[in-house]
């Protein structure tokens, strides 16, 4: 079993120290924009790939590379939070902020509620959560899920998304769709393809119809830290357990999800032996 770091009383002296400079940040410097903080969660429970965090992207840990991504994104701060020592040491070997959390937690989001305790964010306070699995992460992806949380006050959570341009896509559960409304808000996420067009469809599903507005969600997110703490006491709902998907439980709740529209897709994340070899490849490439 993994063992808790070995000074516990240095990493309490050294959250509460990031905490405050996160909290400054956080709420930004006289007139200019508020920041935001992008929080990493990490696990070593990877069914399909063990040690999954640890794994070499040319050189260095693959959660190594994630953090490197967001610090070139408008980050006021960077945190890895886990709760395995073997990712705790690394991360802090390579020059990074890590938090230890406690190892119960349902979810990522309910790990980054208690990373946000820890570096005593205000409510206010804008957070990224950036997967630890995605060490190609476009610097300004991370950005604009922020910029959208920092455009509309109203707003507890933010999220991503491009369009579908194909038929595969739209009909591939493991592609998870969304419906916006007029104020790029979330109306609803699903694996079922959506919207569905129904006479285009009946015909055919080769293709799909010229004017359908037809999305696939990435998987950041943004949050106020106060949303965070307070997602910890929504309770589970039927939708997103029957669709696998968390975020539906924020939108059972009430609760509105802003939606950056992006360009283009994302580079892939790593889940398989094969996504760690094409990262790998993708990375010799842009690196060399």
């Amino acid at each position: 079993m993994p063992r808790r770091p070995r000074r516990l009383s240095d990493q309490g002296r050294y959250s509460r120290h990031a905490g405050r400079r996160s909290a400054r940040a956080a709420r930004g410097r006289g007139s200019g924009p508020v920041s935001f903080v992008a929080l990493i969660p990490g696990r070593m429970a990877s069914s399909r790939l063990p040690e999954k965090p640890l794994a070499d992207i040319g050189g260095k840990p693959m959660i190594v590379r994630v953090a490197e991504q967001a610090l070139k994104s408008g980050a006021s701060a960077v945190h890895v939070a886990t709760d395995d020592i073997r990712i705790y040491d690394s991360v802090r070997a390579h020059g990074h902020s890590a938090l230890m959390t406690r190892s119960d937690h349902a979810s990522g989001t309910e790990r980054l509620a208690e990373a946000v305790d820890l570096l005593g964010l205000p409510d206010e306070a804008a957070i990224v959560n950036v997967q630890g699995d995605e060490p190609l992460i476009l610097p300004a992806l991370i950005d604009s899920v922020a910029a959208m949380l920092q455009r509309d006050n109203s707003l507890p959570m933010t999220t991503a998304c491009h369009a579908i341009t194909g038929a595969e896509d739209m009909f591939n559960p493991n592609v998870v769709k969304l419906v916006l409304d007029q104020a790029s808000r979330a109306l609803y996420f699903s694996r079922a393809p959506i919207p569905y067009a129904r006479d285009a469809f009946t015909q055919s599903r080769e293709a799909l119809p010229d004017g359908l507005p037809v999305f696939r969600h990435i998987g950041i997110y943004g949050y106020r830290a106060g949303f965070l703490r307070r997602y910890r006491t929504l309770a589970p709902c039927a939708l997103e357990q029957f669709e696998a998907l968390e975020q539906l439980r924020v939108l059972w709740h009430g609760f509105p999800i802003g939606v950056s529209q992006v360009s283009h897709a994302p580079e892939a994340g790593v889940d398989t032996p094969a996504d760690l070899e094409r990262v790998r490849r993708r990375w010799t490439e842009l690196h060399g």
